[in-house]
């Protein structure tokens, strides 16, 4: 068993099929489909369900894929201290939430980019529970997440604190009025769709509408439309409210403030591109600074 073979199992399991793991990994389907067959002629087992929609990890898979990861990923990692050198450079994978990259992260990448030009950043955004899972798979150096980091494999460091408000209409005057409107949401895994579940659970509203938007445009889009509302922090609304589309209302003291961590792996080797980027956290600054 080879690291080449440990790399194309695991395009194949996380993309689901053959067809698109060899087009990720620039590989002909056939060599792809002969190193998974030989793969699991050597290992004696099934590594796979075949099925119409593509390909399903069996047991053994599973089993499979957390060592590769965690092989894969040391191999990466020592190639990288092997080749770390003082002056932060080579390709540094950062993750976050939508909310975070809209607002937060463009002055800390212009200001990181502009000390560092050699790094080569690149981003990715999607809801917590993803971000944290490429973290651990090693598929990304560090990412922004909703929430207090409680993982064991993870350790975090605060990033910022954000007001998080009822985002309506408005013409809609009271929060009382904006909790009978639909809610839109990210999907399942956004750590701000799950606290708004739980503070209308908590203080006994039922409304149980619920639309399901792919990204953070959509749904302040439809919020400015009258659509429904949602639960946001109140930097990314700004422009809509200073404009008069959107209205914030303010939530309790006990669910009215969220915090995004920056998390990375506890075990990874730590870059001085990365060392370099969480040094220009806004926490990170406040703490060399000093009490003020």
């Amino acid at each position: 068993m080879e690291s080449p073979d440990l790399r194309i199992f695991q395009a194949v399991a996380r993309e689901g099929s053959i067809t698109r793991a060899a087009t990720k990994l620039g590989y002909v389907q056939s060599n792809v489909t002969a190193r998974i067959q030989q793969l699991e002629s050597e290992l004696g087992t099934v590594l796979f369900f075949r099925h119409n929609r593509g390909m399903t990890l069996s047991s053994s898979g599973k089993a499979l894929l957390a060592y590769a990861d965690k092989i894969v990923g040391l191999l990466d990692e020592a190639a990288q201290a092997l080749s770390s050198s003082s002056e932060p450079s080579g390709p540094l994978m950062i993750g976050s939430t939508q909310t975070a990259a809209a607002v937060r992260l463009p002055p800390i990448f212009v200001d990181y980019y502009k000390d560092h030009p050699h790094v080569q950043l690149s981003l990715t955004t999607g809801n917590t529970q993803m971000l944290m899972e490429k973290v651990l798979h090693y598929e990304l150096d560090g990412a922004f997440i909703g929430c207090r980091c409680e993982h064991p494999e993870l350790q975090s460091v605060p990033a910022f604190l954000e007001e998080v408000v009822i985002a309506s209409h408005s013409a809609i005057e009271t929060l009382e009025e904006a909790m009978k409107k639909p809610i839109l949401v990210y999907c399942e895994g956004c750590s701000y769709r799950e606290l708004l579940e739980r503070w209308l659970q908590e203080s006994g509203h039922t409304q149980s509408v619920k639309m399901e938007f792919g990204t953070l445009e959509a749904i302040i889009g439809g919020i400015s439309a009258g659509l429904g509302i949602s639960l946001l922090p109140r930097s990314v609304i700004v422009r809509q409210e200073a404009d008069g589309l959107i209205r914030a209302h303010a939530l309790p003291d006990s669910v009215n403030r969220m915090p995004t961590e920056f998390i990375t792996r506890k075990d990874s080797f730590v870059s001085s591109a990365l060392q370099a980027f969480i040094q220009t956290l806004p926490t990170a600054r406040e703490t060399a600074a000093g009490p003020v």
